[in-house]
């Protein structure tokens, strides 16, 4: 630490030095490039000879008795520079050898290789853009500490090609996944994030206050209810894709702040959402591995449709030997599992007993994907009970390499059955569950108005990313992930 201080000093002697001789390396408001460092190494057989301005960081500097190499990287990649005193004179020369690491500069000179066969810009001038105060990492040892690298991802960004490149392959992902809507025909709209009444998922949200209105407000744990009312209003194939809030725990698969796709389709089904969501992983999946196999944590996962379909209540009766079709009551459920391996389950209901058991015992074999069907009603409060089942909907999750990626079906829109159901999750709520869902009246007068059949599908775009990334946990897929404070790290 004390070593990068003494850097920082000198760093900052520097900066006073160039201010005094009346240049201010933060004054200038841009810098005219003809290309980025990639297109030149591209494009050097037709781009010989010309004259060219490139900018970036310097990353590396070495200086050669009176000419100087070194690296500059931009955001498609580095391109060498060859610095001579010929071209720039001795005084220029030596202003050019006196940068340091990490500095941002332009050059403009001509494009050549050389000796080497090393395409470089032979530069006839450089400006310092922005001076570097703080030393960079090391490359090969200084940055490889996972806490270290989320804390500062911007050093993480500079030194680390790879970290680079997991961020492009998501931002590609998300454009394409539009591109797949948009061609189906679906509108893109924007639903509050600030809510009064949080709804669309069970799980604890973030509150706040609003000030001038006095009001109590939660960030969003899904646009489910907003988008469905966009279905009473008449629109008919509606997405949303945007970030979702859910006060839970952090570890390798969760972030408490995540994005995903949310999309409804009126007149649809669960059916038409197991067709739309494997398009959307086969169209993710070329994007990103170029077809439609791909490596996740040793196993080798193709997705070309169509997916293999499970039952959940039997799946678990299979795996487990528990039939949680023939238990009605809380106790009964547990009492039933008293045996499995599912740790401390003195407060578990019902519900929460069924899906820790598919957790461990059926969710790790689920390599290839598979859409598990058939939740059942009292753990689906916004999905439709099949007619001839009641106690089951018309609800499916999609699992890939072991891991939970989407949530589906055809939704509820009988306003009768949707009260009585909030009213089910009031209960749970009062009863100790902080994450059943709360009643939305506003929502139910909405469905008092008539909205048509529809399916709905909701999936996590940073879970994709990692599935198709093969990215050892969900921080490696997001710029920012959240951390906690330094004194509890």
């Amino acid at each position: 630490m004390s070593e990068q201080i003494d850097q920082r000093e000198v760093r900052l002697q520097k900066l006073a030095a160039l201010r005094e001789r009346g240049e201010d390396p933060f004054a200038r408001t841009g810098y005219d490039r003809t290309h980025s460092a990639a297109e030149l190494v591209e494009n050097f057989d037709e781009l010989e000879g010309q004259e060219v301005a490139v900018a970036g960081r310097l990353i590396a500097l070495r200086e050669h008795g009176k000419s100087a190499f070194a690296d500059l990287q931009d955001a498609s990649g580095t391109i060498q520079l060859f610095m001579r005193q010929n071209n720039l004179g001795e005084d220029g020369l030596a202003q050019f050898v006196d940068l340091d690491i990490g500095d941002i500069i332009g050059v403009r000179g001509a494009l050549m290789k050389t000796r080497s066969g090393e395409v470089s810009v032979e530069g006839a001038e450089f400006t310092l853009l922005a001076k570097s105060l703080r030393p960079l990492p090391e490359k090969f040892h200084g940055l490889r500490d996972p806490e270290l690298r989320y804390r500062q991802r911007y050093l993480d960004l500079i030194v680390n090609e790879e970290s680079r490149e997991l961020l492009r392959k998501r931002s590609r992902m998300v454009a394409r996944l539009r591109q797949v809507m948009d061609e189906r025909g679906f509108m893109e709209f924007q639903t509050p994030i600030l809510q009064p009444i949080y709804g669309g998922a069970n799980a604890r949200p973030f509150t706040t206050h609003h000030n001038a209105l006095d009001m109590t407000l939660y960030m969003r744990i899904a646009p489910e209810l907003y988008l469905k009312r966009l279905l009473v209003g008449g629109f008919e194939k509606i997405y949303e894709i945007g970030p979702m809030f859910r006060n839970e725990g952090v570890d390798a698969r969760h972030n408490p702040e995540f994005t995903m796709i949310e999309a409804y389709q009126a007149y649809g089904d669960w059916e038409d959402m197991m067709e739309l969501m494997e398009a959307i992983v086969v169209a993710l999946a070329d994007e990103v591995c170029g077809g439609t196999t791909f490596t996740y944590r040793d196993h080798q996962i193709d997705v070309s449709p169509p997916f293999d379909r499970v039952k959940l209540l039997e799946s678990v009766a299979e795996a487990t030997g528990v039939d949680f079709s023939r238990l009605q009551t809380d106790e009964e459920a547990r009492e039933a599992c008293s045996e499995l391996d599912l740790g401390n389950t003195e407060a578990d209901s019902w519900g929460s007993l069924l899906e820790k058991c598919f957790d461990r015992y059926v969710q790790p074999d689920l390599v290839q994907p598979t859409f598990v069907t058939e939740y059942p009603t009292r753990i689906s409060p916004l999905a439709k009970a099949m007619p001839d089942r009641p106690e089951l909907t018309y609800r499916f999750e999609l699992f890939m390499g072991t891991e939970e990626v989407g949530n589906a079906f055809t939704e509820l829109n009988d306003p009768i059955d949707q009260k009585a159901r909030f009213e089910a999750q009031a209960a749970a709520r009062a009863a100790g569950d902080e994450e059943a869902h709360p009643v939305d009246e506003d929502f139910v007068t909405a469905l008092e108005h008539g909205m048509p059949p529809a399916g709905g599908m909701g999936m996590g775009i940073g879970r994709l990313a990692m599935l198709l990334m093969d990215a050892p946990n969900l921080r490696e897929v997001i710029a920012f992930p959240l951390l906690r404070h330094r004194d509890d790290a």
